[in-house]
């Protein structure tokens, strides 16, 4: 592969099957592939408990004033002597501030956390929104989860309101609206396989990167 640095940041709709196409697209390209595990690297960044950045991500599901406001992502870290320290938005940038860290210095593909948004300013950078139809996303749910379909749709539609909601606080923007994305990748009829494929035709094509293989 050229020594070009690249990033591929993936934004999803639940059950559309972009963690396991994002995992492929990390396999294929050789490099690493960041989901739960920035909340470790930001854990160790600022020493705040990692549990307590995953409490923050329960709190936020559960909050109404998340729903109804936005704080817009300014890139400002605010220092241990202040009592905002282990704040909601601030463990969001201490996130944005590893994930900007690892762009610096390697390619990777990650998930969610508003990476298209933090990352907009670097070069190489392929956003990708993937989503598919609800019921390819409840069959999903239900084979992944072991739910039934009842269950399988509310938990669909409450993880969906909450990305959504989780994207407008800190963007400012809409979470489904194509004009944030390079590419929008409907997953209804294509393998993991071949969602890959095109995320890796495209970045190839964008960039001039070869792939591996």
């Amino acid at each position: 592969m050229a020594e070009k640095r690249f990033v591929i940041a993936l934004t999803r709709t639940c059950g559309s099957g972009a963690t396991w196409i994002g995992q492929k697209l990390a396999e294929d390209l050789k490099v690493d592939f960041y989901d739960k595990k920035i909340l470790s690297l930001a854990s160790v960044d600022s020493g705040i408990s990692e549990a307590l950045f995953a409490q923050a991500d329960e709190t936020m599901k559960q909050s109404l004033l998340y729903r109804v406001t936005q704080k817009v992502y300014t890139g400002e870290v605010i220092p241990p002597e202040s009592p905002d320290f282990t704040k909601n938005d601030n463990l969001f940038a201490f996130q944005a501030k590893v994930l900007k860290e690892l762009a610096e210095r390697e390619s990777f593909v990650c998930i969610g956390r508003g990476a298209d948004y933090i990352l907009k300013d670097f070069p190489n950078v392929v956003s990708v929104f993937v989503y598919a139809p609800m019921e390819n996303c409840i069959k999903t749910e239900m084979k992944r989860l072991s739910m039934d379909r009842k269950t399988a749709e509310k938990h669909i539609n409450e993880m969906d309101k909450y990305r959504r909601s989780y994207y407008k606080y800190h963007t400012g923007l809409e979470w489904e609206s194509p004009y944030n994305y390079d590419l929008c990748l409907n997953t209804g009829e294509i393998t993991v396989e071949q969602g890959a494929k095109i995320i890796e035709d495209y970045i190839k094509t964008k960039y001039g990167i070869e792939i591996p293989g």
